[in-house]
């Protein structure tokens, strides 16, 4: 006779998510409030209520936590819903006005994770992959954008790589970070900002 299947567990499993999900959410705040570099995997266990080695068989080490941090990060951001809606507009000023709401809710919903990344930047042993990990779809679905706003009338005066680098520039993680965190502004009134900048500079 086959062998029979291993018998797994649904409640087991349930419960291994769940301890994931706590620990990943613990660390990012850890992160976002400490930096990557004075944060310890012993630090994320106790603040998550489990032992050290818990945490490495459920996530792994730090920088599978961090990795694990971006790619939740990415996709709870909602980008993907939110270009498609953007990229269904056909007038260039409600194009910007979409793309700054889109844009604003995706980096205020993941504003820790934002943080966590920003902060481990400096000490991270790789910081340049992890960078390119972090933005690349954030900077793909903008060149979505600067596309789709070259093809309206009137398109942007500027080549289509320029108008990706004004986008970036402006409606990127800094862009929202230079707004709210280091100029004290509500999200509401950095949308506000950012929105009238885009439609003068990039119109």
């Amino acid at each position: 006779m086959p062998p029979g299947r291993p018998y797994v567990s649904p409640l087991r499993e349930q419960g291994a998510t769940r301890t994931r999900e706590l620990i990943l959410r613990h660390a990012t705040e850890l992160f976002a409030e400490r930096g990557y570099g004075r944060v310890t995997v012993a630090d994320i266990a106790s603040a998550a209520g489990v032992a050290s080695k818990t945490v490495f068989s459920s996530v792994g080490s730090k920088n599978d936590i961090l990795n694990r941090i971006i790619d939740q990060g990415v996709v709870a951001s909602g980008y993907e819903q939110a270009t498609q809606g953007v990229l269904a507009l056909r007038m260039p000023e409600r194009v910007l006005e979409a793309l700054a709401h889109g844009t604003r809710l995706g980096n205020q919903s993941q504003f820790a994770v934002h943080e966590a990344i920003h902060k481990a930047l400096p000490v991270h042993e790789d910081g340049e992959a992890l960078l390119e990990r972090a933005t690349a779809p954030y900077r793909d679905a903008l060149r979505a954008v600067a596309r789709h706003l070259h093809t309206l009338d009137p398109a942007p005066p500027c080549p289509v790589e320029e108008t990706v680098d004004l986008l970036w520039y402006w409606f990127g993680p800094l862009g929202w970070r230079t707004l709210v965190v280091e100029s004290g502004r509500t999200w509401e009134r950095a949308e506000g900002v950012l929105c009238r900048i885009g439609v003068a500079v990039v119109l």
